[in-house]
């Protein structure tokens, strides 16, 4: 046992970089995960970290040990969760992280009936719309789109990832019509600020029979979140990029309508990301699964297909 407890201080100070983080998160001291690592270095005959004041880098020993033995104690863990569920049922904290208002919309409406079935799950949401390092800050699973798939995580698709011009009815009457994406040009847009780089992106609109052409849309103002940026347009103050999901219920309410409906952004795919083990724990498989069937029965992606 006190050798299974070195290698799992050793892997989790590999995957955060720091005996302290790796420590808070095996309820230990810094201290004593570092004479942990210490005695396996000792044992194995190798230098396992390069250590500094302010980092602490594998050895190439190091990163061939961590190749061998990452994914096994991951699966030993997951095999001892899943065993240790109340009467063989998924069980456990849950922690997934989600994007602020998608998560608000579109996930917390699900958590009473996914408690119903599985009620020895404890919740543990995190709601940022910035990319989570999923492996690294112990996430069991996240919900978005646009992410770089990290080595060792998997995506499951859930629904496209499409922008949509909308407005308010007031601000396209007495306009000229805007009919082709080249009009644009002349009205006063609403556009999205990345919340990670803090810049506006250059965006390519698709339209019928796959044209592509750039949206040249005036910036009169910025928002770095979809949601505001539908009730700003919703005051008649231009015409906004956003995210479709963030504008059924304005486009439902008839207090925005679609600019140029056959054109939209594609920006690929809305997906639950989870990391990549043979033996995927119980509560995890119960989450993604029953992420996919909501989905699926509620018609979310046929509703958020621009198309």
């Amino acid at each position: 046992m006190e050798a299974f407890s070195s290698i799992e201080c050793f892997v989790r100070s590999a995957e955060v970089g720091s005996f302290a983080e790796a420590a808070r998160r095996l309820g230990l001291t810094p201290a004593a995960v570092g004479k942990s690592v210490a005695k396996l270095e000792s044992r194995l005959g190798v230098r396992l970290f390069q250590r500094s004041t302010r980092s602490l880098t594998l050895t190439e020993a190091g990163q061939l040990f961590l190749d061998q033995v990452g994914d096994s104690l991951h699966t030993i863990h997951n095999a001892v969760a899943n065993l240790a569920s109340s009467q063989g049922r998924p069980a456990g904290t849950l922690k997934v992280s989600m994007g602020t208002a998608f998560g608000a919309l579109y996930i917390v409406p699900l958590l009473g009936e996914f408690l119903r079935r599985y009620p020895a799950i404890s919740p543990d949401w995190h709601f940022d719309n910035r990319q989570v390092d999923l492996i690294g800050q112990g996430f069991d699973a996240a919900i978005g789109g646009g992410f770089e798939l990290p080595l060792g995580v998997v995506a499951r698709r859930l629904a496209p990832a499409h922008r949509v011009l909308v407005a308010a009815p007031e601000y396209l009457a007495g306009r000229e019509p805007v009919r082709q994406p080249e009009d644009l040009r002349h009205c006063r847009g609403i556009l999205i600020r990345s919340p990670q780089t803090g810049r506006v992106r250059s965006w390519q609109l698709t339209g019928p029979g796959q044209a592509l052409k750039p949206l040249e849309l005036r910036a009169s103002m910025t928002m770095s979140d979809s949601q505001a940026a539908c009730g700003a347009a919703a005051q008649g103050l231009g015409i906004a990029l956003v995210s479709l999901p963030f504008a059924l219920s304005f486009l439902e309410a008839g207090t925005l309508q679609r600019v140029l409906a056959d054109w939209y952004v594609d920006d690929g795919s809305i997906s639950i990301y989870y990391a990549e083990h043979r033996l995927l724990p119980g509560k995890t498989r119960a989450f993604v699964d029953f992420l996919i069937q909501q989905f699926a029965e509620q018609g979310l992606g046929q509703r958020f297909s621009a198309v």
